[in-house]
């Protein structure tokens, strides 16, 4: 079992920034990828970025250039820096992790809100 905790979401006003934390505990040794989602009101889950195990990163094209996704083994933790934040990245934002099997666990979501 792995746990993801995120952690991080709020409040910021567009062109601002925040950094959200994904904090996983349990077999993090067998983790594979760890990805970050997210959910607006109405909308499907969509995929936002991505880290594999061996430090490979990918981007949604609508975060690209905005958004870094980055990794400290030290702490079991994964961040995403988001930066010139639009209102259309309010979303909950979700952490999943990846293990071999195709075995998923997803995070409780951490909402995140851009104001105009």
């Amino acid at each position: 079992q792995v746990q993801p905790v995120e952690s991080g979401g709020g409040l910021v006003q567009a062109g601002g920034s925040l950094r959200l934390s994904c904090a996983a505990s349990g077999s993090i040794f067998s983790i594979i990828a760890i990805s970050w989602y997210r959910q607006a009101p109405g909308k499907q889950r969509e995929l936002v970025a991505a880290i594999t195990s061996g430090g490979r990163t990918n981007y949604a094209d609508s975060v690209k250039g905005r958004f870094t996704i980055s990794r400290d083994n030290a702490k079991n933790t994964v961040y995403l820096q988001m930066n010139s934040l639009k209102p259309d990245d309010t979303a909950v934002y979700y952490c999943k992790a990846d293990r071999p099997g195709r075995l998923e666990y997803w995070g409780q979501g951490t909402q995140v809100t851009v104001s105009s």
